[in-house]
């Protein structure tokens, strides 16, 4: 097996991870804040089958990584009924913002385990420094390869699954926060053509997403090499 190959592999189980991740810290977020649904529905779990969307969950992440873009995609959505909240706008946001949070908190543990282990072993720190840069063999009967190759993969997607659920298109977490800013008229139009926003930033904006998250990425890569 491949490094390229290796790497799709940990990719894949890191973006599983992610959106169990992700939906789970919805739905607890939700069920704090007055709404049982999802806890009702078990979608309170790290179980990704609970999770799974046959597009995207399987199908585009699957596309992104043999195409060698970072694996994006997203999950079952997770039912939520605002009515159940006390305050509405508020418990709306945070619990559509909770999700990306969670991912930058794995990506943020991720990094911490990687400056943990390039700071403990010299061979450590050599594998941490060569990941970035494409420089890490798998000749090395070392487990820290892999280990530190599948924590930076939960870092890069998880960023990368952070910032993609920030924009602000229906339904990506974003629009819940911008939806609140709109009048009634507009939000219908908003809400409408969201889908075919997000089909055209999937499928056509690779070089906006890219300017998105990339730079992210730099930022967490220059924290894991500087200190």
């Amino acid at each position: 097996m491949t490094l390229q190959h290796v790497n799709i592999l940990f990719q894949l189980i890191a973006f599983v991870f992610a959106i169990s991740v992700h939906e789970s810290a919805h739905a607890w977020m939700a069920n704090l804040r007055g709404d049982p649904t999802a806890r009702m529905l078990g979608r309170v779990t790290l179980n990704p089958l609970k999770h799974i969307d046959p597009v995207g969950t399987v199908l585009l992440p699957l596309i992104a990584a043999f195409t060698h873009f970072p694996v994006i995609g997203w999950a079952k959505p997770t039912p939520v009924n605002p009515r159940n909240f006390k305050n509405p706008v508020l418990d709306d946001v945070l619990t559509s913002v909770v999700g990306p949070a969670s991912n930058f908190a794995v990506a943020t543990v991720a990094v911490t385990l990687l400056m943990i282990i390039k700071h403990t072993s010299a061979f450590g720190a050599q594998v941490v420094y060569g990941i970035p840069q494409g420089f890490v063999s798998l000749q090395s009967d070392s487990f820290l390869v892999p280990a530190c190759l599948l924590l930076y993969q939960f870092m890069v997607v998880n960023i990368v699954l952070g910032v993609f659920n920030l924009i602000p298109v229906p339904p990506l977490d974003g629009s819940h926060v911008l939806r609140h800013f709109l009048p009634a008229n507009l939000l219908r139009i908003y809400d409408t053509a969201g889908i075919f926003m997000l089909m055209a930033l999937v499928f056509l904006g690779g070089g906006l997403l890219g300017r998105l998250i990339y730079p992210v990425i730099g930022i967490f890569d220059a924290v894991l090499l500087g200190v």
